[in-house]
């Protein structure tokens, strides 16, 4: 007796030490009602198997949506691998035989969105689960609950639980079951915000005065949150015109500023820019698409060449004979614009040119609701460092010291030796520099065009006379003031009513303080 009993342990043992190394026994997804040619029947296979959690489930709907779940002789329920057939409930290969499609329509196949979206929340990466508890929330399917709290349950990221929270509160105000319920539920999506919870908060069936109240409390905060981030939205905006004006005005801060130059064409000069991308961008296509990322950084040096060399060009033959006559320099230069924007026209045709985006400026980060577009961030941060760049260039080259030593007293730094026609030429030719690279900015948010600077022209000349003639930093403060003022002004007024306000506003500061925000003596105030 002793020798049977202990056989028995010795028996029970052994499957136990069997149970733990195998692990416990994986049932099979039921997977009949696939080859049922009701359709009721599929769509009823279908929802079961979303809720299931089962290994194969995921595959299993995968291949109904891509038409590759087919059923074989005998009612066998196959996924479809390229030529070969496996066994949809094992994945084990199986023999070729005549097979018919799954029979699906519309009601099978949301089933089998909703269904997916469940089984998604059970996947390994994080990322993935967060998607399918957004998927839920949107779908507001009350099919997903089990799922969903198996789900949440089971979750370990903070992150992605407080999204199936979010998602399980959806659920919960589309079919209450409780006051207390529904004020929790009404609690997280005011948390969430944004209009999508406001409309599933309002839409709350039969609500009681208490979860009344939640409504109405819930729904004031939302608006309050959507207002405060439609006027951040708004602030970015204005930063983001802004330093494409900064960009457009620094070139003619230190032509018009410093030199006392009414430069017509300086638009023009961002137009051969954003043209010197576009070559560049066609050549690196052509011959060296691999370097098509860095495309911009490459565009930068050669805008500069380019539109630097037209500005000394354009001094030395005609701006060094107009000094001091600043009427005959705007007809002058005005008349260069035209001639700029045909020879352009003839070269590269009328049409808009595509000059493309590299994939590290492209898309959005939200922020606090906001959704901040990567190039106009990028273009911020190029503006600012440009500044940055020309204010310390002028402060510590010897160009710099030239130029402010003309600018200050002409007369005496051409007496100490300073060769000033030269730096007329160089001064007038680094603005133009800093137009043309402000135009392979503008040519990610602007259409590339004859007519393109024509846009900017005028504001940016606003920008350095608001700012103070000849002060960088004026400049930089006018072009933010200026952007956001403007932002404000367009959903008000309109964006043709709101810019003649802004002129407006402009031309009453001007009648108190004609010389701008922050004046500097230059060779203009002398004259």
């Amino acid at each position: 007796m002793r020798g049977r009993g202990q056989e028995l342990i010795r028996t029970v043992l052994l499957l136990l030490l069997a149970w733990l190394v195998a692990g416990p026994a994986v049932a099979a997804p039921d997977i009949a009602p696939f080859a049922s040619m009701t359709l009721s029947d599929v769509q009823r296979g279908v929802e079961a198997l979303g809720i299931s959690g089962e290994p194969r489930a995921l595959a299993i709907l995968q291949a109904l949506q891509a038409g590759d779940l087919v059923v074989g002789p005998g009612g066998a329920v196959l996924i479809r691998d390229g030529a070969a057939l496996r066994d949809a409930a094992t994945g084990e290969p199986s023999p070729d035989a005549p097979t018919r499609p799954v029979r699906v329509n519309n009601n099978v196949r949301r089933a089998a969105q909703a269904a997916l979206g469940a089984l998604r929340l059970f996947a390994p990466d994080p990322a993935a689960r967060a998607v399918a508890a957004e998927s839920l929330f949107r779908a507001r399917d009350p099919a997903d609950s089990p799922a969903l709290d198996r789900a949440i349950a089971a979750e370990q990221d903070p992150v992605v639980r407080r999204a199936m929270l979010q998602a399980r509160a959806a659920l919960t105000l589309a079919a209450p079951p409780s006051d207390a319920a529904v004020l929790t539920a009404i609690g997280i999506l005011r948390d969430r915000g944004g209009p999508e919870a406001r409309s599933i908060i309002v839409a709350t069936p039969n609500p009681s005065p208490a979860v009344v109240a939640a409504i109405e409390g819930a729904t004031a905060s939302i608006d309050l949150q959507q207002k405060l981030i439609g006027a951040g939205q708004m602030l970015f905006y204005g930063l983001s015109l802004g330093s494409v004006l900064l960009l457009a005005a620094a070139g003619l801060a230190i032509s018009f500023g410093v030199m006392g130059v009414i430069n017509m064409a300086h638009g023009e000069l961002l137009m051969l820019g954003a043209y010197t991308t576009f070559v560049v961008q066609e050549i690196i296509r052509a011959r060296a698409p691999w370097l098509f990322e860095v495309s911009l950084l490459i565009a930068i040096p050669a805008a500069f060449l380019v539109a630097g060399g037209a500005g000394v060009v354009i001094e030395r033959t005609m701006l060094r004979y107009l000094y001091g006559r600043p009427l005959e320099t705007l007809l002058a230069t005005w008349g260069l614009s035209l001639v700029l924007q045909q020879a352009v026209r003839s070269i590269f045709g009328a049409d808009n040119r595509n000059v493309g985006t590299p994939a590290w400026m492209s898309g959005t980060i939200d922020v606090a609701g906001m959704a901040l577009t990567i190039n106009r961030l990028t273009i911020i941060a190029f503006s600012v460092t440009v500044l940055v760049a020309l204010v310390v260039g002028l402060r510590t080259t010897s160009l710099g010291l030239q130029m402010r030593a003309v600018t200050q007293n002409r007369r005496m730094a051409a007496a100490m030796g300073i060769r000033t026609p030269w730096v007329d030429a160089l001064t007038f030719g680094l603005g133009s520099g800093l137009a043309g690279i402000a135009g392979v900015a503008l040519s990610q948010i602007d259409n590339v065009s004859p007519n393109l600077g024509q846009g900017y022209i005028i504001d940016s000349f606003m920008v350095v006379v608001f700012g103070g003639v000849g002060n960088l930093w004026g400049t930089a403060l006018a072009a933010i003031v200026l952007g956001v003022v403007n932002k404000i002004m367009e959903p008000l007024a309109g964006a043709v009513l709101g810019k003649v306000v802004v002129l407006v506003l402009l031309v009453l500061f001007i009648q108190r303080k004609p010389r701008g925000m922050f004046p500097l003596k230059g060779r203009a105030v002398e004259a």
